[in-house]
């Protein structure tokens, strides 16, 4: 989208957490050789697919790019005599599908950049790197006392979502962290509601939510400020991760998996519910929760990127809960999305597939309680329990909670009423997605 520029009216912005399929569907050899004709679905629906044709050294491309992730991924090997012949061709067509069905189906990987280009060129052409220069560009024209250091590059998941390091040119040592980010499908706040919520964010205080020092929107985009934070999130933690590195590299394969102690999981997890309950009774969506969306400040969580409802952006978790028809408010989606965050805290790692079997021994029976609470699939088909159910159970009830800071978030009437039939929207998009 051109700088500064509304989406056209009626034009559905796209959900980037939808699934994408990929089948080979034929090859065809040229003179020196073999393009593969394969076609690409988005989420369900047949009528939702297009052809692209790749050639092996395309996949070759991708698979370099993708090294970064640290994974061995399936590709054939190169072969430099004998590769026009048929059988040949027909045993690579196997392989490189196989490799397609591993890159769509590994959560991270799927729903990254150099994938979504490769299956999908024709939505995923555009240098968000270069729009969101261009946007921070602007801003820094009426605010000259913000300085970039240096762009953050692909440290987050989301393909339009960038990050600066910032300075302020009179406090040089202070690193500060923008993010820019346009609207997603989600987006069903007015233009003038949206930019007025997005510039009451730093009114926000809260002992476990991370202050934002700047906020600021248009038609199309907000941008915020936060304090840059050395030790990174709790998903940094967990994965002993570096917050500057890329992604793909910090969360793909990591090196070690270690859960975290009991007692961590518990203080954690209690702060964690507390600002969610904090959230739900203030009636401000959240539905972004997952374990890099947590800053670590000491031993205290701080939840970030409260804006992503506002922009209406589709959560990291939603390809796992939108299978799930119970699951179909944004509260029970901040507490299916919690179980997540408590299995990757207990386990060091995400789970293989939700809804989950049966879980590993855990450090104790009580963390196995709010896990299959929110993850079993007995919990996917019946429905999530209320965040103040699982702030009764064994796992947080006894955790004492050391905070002297009084939550502050006043939200006028008006906004309150536009963030409600926000919500209301938001949800009705899942049920409809959940009906198909």
């Amino acid at each position: 989208m051109a700088f500064m520029e509304k989406p056209p009216a009626g034009k559905v912005l796209l959900d980037d957490t939808v699934p994408l399929t990929a089948a080979i569907e034929a090859s065809q050899s040229l003179q020196s050789h073999t393009e593969y004709i394969i076609r690409v679905q988005r989420g369900i629906s047949a009528e939702n697919s297009w052809q692209i044709v790749r050639r092996y050294s395309d996949f070759d491309l991708l698979n370099n790019s993708l090294q970064i992730a640290g994974l061995s991924l399936p590709l054939p090997p190169k072969k430099l005599i004998g590769n026009m012949d048929r059988e040949f061709i027909a045993e690579r067509q196997k392989g490189l599908q196989n490799y397609l069905n591993v890159i769509t189906t590994n959560h991270i990987l799927s729903n990254c950049e150099l994938v979504k280009k490769f299956l999908d060129p024709n939505n995923y052409s555009a240098n968000y790197t270069e729009i969101a220069l261009q946007q921070v560009s602007m801003f820094f024209r009426s605010e000259p006392k913000w300085e970039v250091v240096e762009p953050l590059k692909d440290i987050g998941w989301r393909i339009r979502k960038k990050y600066f390091l910032m300075k302020i040119k009179n406090q040089p040592k202070e690193r500060l962290v923008l993010s820019w980010a346009d609207l997603g499908p989600d987006k069903f706040l007015s233009d003038k509601d949206f930019q007025c919520l997005i510039k009451l964010l730093p009114s926000c205080s809260h002992p476990y939510i991370y202050r934002v020092t700047f906020a600021t929107a248009n038609e199309s985009s907000a941008l915020l400020i936060r304090m840059f934070n050395e030790k990174g999130t709790l998903k940094d933690l967990i994965y002993k991760a570096k917050p500057k590195d890329p992604f793909l590299k910090k969360y793909c394969n990591p090196k070690k998996i270690q859960g975290l102690e009991l007692q961590q999981i518990k203080t954690y997890g209690r702060q964690i519910l507390e600002v969610l309950k904090f959230l739900h009774d203030k009636g401000f969506p959240y539905g972004h929760l997952h374990a890099s969306n947590v800053m670590l400040d000491g031993d205290t969580c701080r939840l970030l990127d409260l804006e992503n409802s506002l922009l209406g952006l589709p959560s990291f978790y939603r390809s796992y809960f939108s299978q799930f028809r119970k699951i179909n408010t944004l509260e029970s989606v901040d507490v299916h999305c919690f179980g997540h965050l408590l299995y990757e805290m207990t386990y060091g790692r995400p789970p293989d597939s939700v809804p989950v079997d049966s879980f590993p021994p855990a450090p104790s029976m009580a963390v196995v309680a709010v896990l299959e609470s929110t993850l079993s699939c007995e919990a996917c088909k019946n429905g999530m329990p209320a965040v103040s159910r699982l702030l009764q159970m064994p796992l947080f009830s006894d955790v004492l909670l050391t905070t002297s800071e009084k939550p502050q978030f006043k939200i006028p009437t008006k906004l309150k009423e536009a963030l409600r039939i926000a919500k209301e929207c938001i949800e009705k998009r899942l049920i409809e997605e959940q009906k198909q």
